[in-house]
């Protein structure tokens, strides 16, 4: 679909930072979001034997039980085809119309919900 360039440099930010906790972290998804006052939270997949979190559901959940009231933004990094339900349900119950865009490893944007 595009580079980051393409992007507003806020949402280019998200997204940096959702493939670089991936890469940090070798995780299948890498995950970010802009809160409503700006600030920014990075996360990526759970993979525990009694916990299995997409990297959406925790840095949706960390904006959560930092006070958040909504999202601006999201981003996941993902070599599926698509991120994983659970997480973009997640975004949408904190805000409905928040747009999730969909990177792959590389950083190219393949969607914007």
């Amino acid at each position: 679909m595009s580079d980051l360039s393409a992007l507003d440099p806020e949402d280019a930010k998200i997204v940096t930072l959702a493939r670089s906790t991936r890469a940090r972290t070798g995780a299948a998804e890498g995950a970010a979001v802009r809160d409503t006052d700006g600030r920014t939270y990075a996360a990526a997949t759970v993979s525990l034997p009694s916990l299995q979190l997409s990297a959406l559901q925790v840095a949706v959940a960390m904006a959560v039980s930092s006070g958040a009231p909504g999202l601006e933004a999201a981003a996941v990094v993902t070599a599926a085809p698509k991120p994983e339900p659970l997480g973009v349900a997640a975004v949408h119950d904190l805000t409905p119309d928040a747009p999730i865009l969909v990177a792959d490893p590389a950083g190219a944007i393949r969607a914007r919900t």
